[in-house]
């Protein structure tokens, strides 16, 4: 799950800390013991802090365990400077809790040491309850979730193959920016080392590969112009190249702008990115790779923390159509939805028997399969990093995927583009709001409620969140 540190704040008077100590000793065991029961690797600092000395020595060797979030624990009274200097000891978000025993003035310890982190800006969260409380333990299990989450784009390589797609501001972002705020590292790739390392790649594995799409996939809507055998082997391909790009470059999360160069003039990269994001291939379970359509890196960044969160398989998606008398939004571009989105099983063969691969459409005379499905019904997190005046922004809702019958899932299909794929979702926000002031064209969503790990995110990142519901 997440490794957390745990610090024991104490009463700096030598005989209050020697009345007192078994007390924090017991509370603090029970507290390492819930967090371990739900999973988590805990850091116990070596001793309690009872001295400015130790404030600081205990509280540089829980760092020094590369622990994804620090937890005060105020069980008593604390002289509020030993949490100053130990929270200077250490970079991690940082949680402060507060046991809730009426025996003990924990509550107070907490909020003395609170107040003195406001006065000097350090970021922080608080939370309290009995160590055994199952509230509590989420909590912090929350807080840590997002801190591995943040982390992890710390050091990441970004692979962007080509530039702006089509004029879209929205997803090109400042590399300065992004190693500032991020500690993401961009690599440009030119698109033409994807089609120069395509023609090279393995031929018994593009058979293979095509084959194994033939036998499972719903249909392969083969027409002998816009998708032919040939077509769709050029599309595994190129995602054969750009895996192999991916592993000599050591690139965490990648986008490819595609439009116009490869849609006009090779093939769509519809293929290759729903298989990057899928967690299988016809090679059997992988990791998934995030990669996002029209090289958005803004999409790509929010899919990467998405999946941190939820450690699934991210949808992208274009905001395509709002059915204002259904209050159902199309979620539908050309073929970016992996195709576990559409049965989400673990069995691929269950998600691809769900999946057509049609003729691409007009928009791309170079042609190649769409990857199309109708996306599984379920409680979603949708929502996407945008920027507003240079500064980034959380925009964040919850939602619901709908299922419907044949045939009104083809009256809805037929009223944008049946080839590709869609979600059908009923966001929790007012449809006036969201176009009024959505940021980008590209939405993202993770099955489940990953709000509060996300908000957790937003805070620690220092980034603005934009929470929409009905209420």
């Amino acid at each position: 799950m997440a490794r957390i540190g745990v610090v024991s704040i104490s009463d700096g008077r030598d005989h209050v800390h020697a009345r007192i100590a078994d007390f924090i000793r017991s509370k603090q065991d029970s507290l390492v013991r819930s967090l371990q029961a739900a999973g988590h690797d805990v850091v116990v600092g070596d001793d309690l802090v009872a001295t400015n000395v130790l404030a600081t020595s205990v509280a540089r060797k829980v760092a020094a365990a590369d622990v994804d979030v620090t937890v005060f624990y105020y069980a008593v009274w604390a002289f509020p400077h030993f949490t100053m200097l130990a929270a200077d000891a250490t970079r991690s978000p940082l949680v402060l809790v507060a046991s809730t025993d009426p025996t003990e003035p924990g509550l107070v310890g907490m909020l003395a040491a609170g107040g003195a982190l406001d006065q000097i800006g350090r970021r922080h969260t608080r939370a309290w309850g009995a160590p055994d409380d199952a509230e509590l333990v989420e909590k912090i299990g929350v807080h840590a979730k997002a801190s591995a989450a943040v982390r992890s784009l710390r050091g990441s390589t970004f692979g962007r193959f080509g530039g702006r797609p089509m004029g879209m501001n929205t997803a090109v972002a400042n590399t300065d920016q992004w190693m500032r705020k991020f500690g993401i590292d961009v690599e440009e790739i030119d698109q033409y080392e994807l089609v120069l390392r395509a023609d090279k790649a393995d031929a018994a594995e593009t058979k293979k590969a095509r084959e194994w799409i033939e036998q499972h996939a719903a249909g392969v809507h083969y027409d002998g112009k816009k998708l032919t055998p040939e077509l769709l082997e050029r599309q595994i391909r190129s995602y054969q190249a750009i895996r192999d790009i991916i592993a000599e470059r050591n690139l965490d999360f990648s986008g490819i702008k595609a439009q116009p160069e490869l849609t006009e003039n090779f093939a769509t990269m519809d293929v290759t990115e729903a298989f990057l994001n899928d967690p299988y291939d016809w090679n059997g379970p992988k990791e998934t790779h995030v990669c996002a359509t029209e090289a958005d890196m803004d999409g790509a960044l929010t899919m990467q923390l998405f999946k941190a969160v939820a450690g699934t398989p991210v949808l992208f998606a274009d905001v395509r159509h709002y059915h204002a008398d259904r209050d159902i939004w199309d979620l539908c571009n050309s073929g970016q939805h992996a195709t576990w989105y559409a049965a989400r099983s673990d069995d691929p063969a269950e998600n691809l028997a769900k999946v057509n691969f049609y003729p691409e459409v007009f928009f791309f005379p170079a042609g190649g399969a769409s990857v199309q499905h109708i996306a599984a019904p379920g409680q979603m997190t949708l929502g996407r990093l945008t920027r507003e005046n240079g500064e980034y922004r959380l925009q964040l809702m919850l939602g619901e995927f709908e299922a419907y019958d044949d045939e009104t899932n083809q009256v809805l299909v037929n009223q944008s583009t049946p080839e590709w794929p869609h979600a059908f979702a009923r966001l929790d926000a007012p449809g006036e709001l969201f176009l009024s002031k959505f940021g980008a064209n590209h939405i993202h969503a993770v099955p489940g409620d990953h709000r509060a790990a996300l908000r957790a995110v937003a805070d620690q990142l220092d980034v603005r969140l934009d929470e929409w519901t009905r209420g």
